[in-house]
């Protein structure tokens, strides 16, 4: 391993012929299950939700929900983020997220976010490291899983101006 590990990563968008990709690994890395809003959702992000592939078997996933503010700004939602256990420490996550931000700057999003149970401290390090910040927590805001709370973590995005090439 080492420096060609990069050319190993792919990013594929979401698609309603890959979409049963992503259920399979919420299915495997997350407590919950996601409802048909949540998939509609994801399709409907766009350029927003992408598979990862490291050396074409699919490991990990990004989600993503846009949302309007009341003074119409948007802000990206991301609704789930996960590597396969085997396949962390490998820059996959990174990829997935910086792909994402990397968007979220061209398209003049003003905000991403997300909700972290109060537990997962992995979470909270890795998103800290891109500059998120914890914002808020809620209590009682997931059902069935212990600890029930979560922080909203949160990072506004400066906007990019690209030239025109």
């Amino acid at each position: 391993m080492g420096a060609g590990r990069e050319m190993e990563i792919t990013l594929e968008g979401v698609r309603d012929k890959n979409i049963m990709q992503l259920k399979k690994l919420n299915t495997a890395l997350f407590p919950v299950r996601y409802n048909d809003k949540y998939y509609s959702d994801a399709l409907s992000s766009g350029d927003f939700s992408k598979l990862a592939y490291y050396s074409d078997i699919c490991v990990g996933a990004i989600a993503c929900r846009l949302e309007k503010t009341e003074g119409g700004a948007i802000k990206a939602y991301i609704m789930t983020l996960g590597v396969l256990a085997p396949y962390r420490g490998l820059g996959i996550g990174t990829k997935l997220l910086n792909h994402v931000l990397d968007l979220s700057a061209k398209q003049n999003i003003s905000e991403i976010y997300l909700h972290v149970q109060t537990n997962n401290e992995d979470a909270i390090a890795f998103y800290k490291k891109f500059g998120f910040e914890i914002t808020e927590t809620i209590q009682n805001y997931y059902v069935n899983i212990t600890p029930p709370d979560c922080y909203v973590v949160s990072k506004v995005i400066s906007r990019v101006n690209t030239p025109k090439k």
